[in-house]
């Protein structure tokens, strides 16, 4: 059995993926202060990298692991520090097919653990359809986006980042 990183044959055949629109790094520059920190669970390394040049692009640190075992090992550490983890992180980016614990099982345990259920939860995946918009929902993620836009994955962030920074200044009644 051989497993294919996807996202490198890809690279490799693509080549190198555009940066970020100057519209949206331009939207990233409105928001001062910190941007937060991102963790991002991807088993390809070529997609990590990506991932990280992106939020980097826009002024948002990231925390990359390799897979979703071991982002609920992250999560739960902050968790186990007495850290309030929906505040340490401004959201978690998951691919959802990585060996070990996938994106809908990390997912889950999110949703589960009263400590975390409160984390936004990204899947970015190149699967697609019926099937998968259904477990997305499943699961509990609060948004899925297919594989790879940077543009896309630069919105989801900033609109991420803006809907935080508006749940801070007027906190729900």
């Amino acid at each position: 059995v051989e497993i294919i990183d996807v996202e490198k044959v890809l690279a490799d055949v693509v080549g190198d993926l555009k940066g970020v629109d100057d519209h949206l790094l331009a939207q990233a520059r409105t928001f001062t202060g910190g941007h937060g920190r991102v963790l991002v669970a991807d088993d390809s390394k070529v997609a990590r990298a990506q991932i990280e040049r992106i939020l980097g692009q826009i002024g948002v640190d990231c925390v990359l692991v390799r897979d979703g075992r071991e982002a609920l090992q992250f999560l739960r550490g902050l968790a186990d520090q007495g850290k309030d983890v929906a505040e340490e992180l401004l959201m978690v980016i998951s691919d959802v097919e990585m060996p070990d614990m996938d994106g809908y099982t990390l997912t889950t345990e999110i949703r589960r653990d009263p400590r975390l259920k409160d984390l936004y939860v990204l899947l970015h995946s190149s699967l697609s359809g019926v099937f998968n918009n259904s477990m997305v929902r499943k699961v509990g993620a609060d948004r899925f986006i297919a594989k790879f836009s940077a543009d896309e994955l630069a919105q989801a962030v900033l609109e991420r980042l803006r809907a935080a920074r508006e749940t801070r200044v007027h906190p729900p009644a």
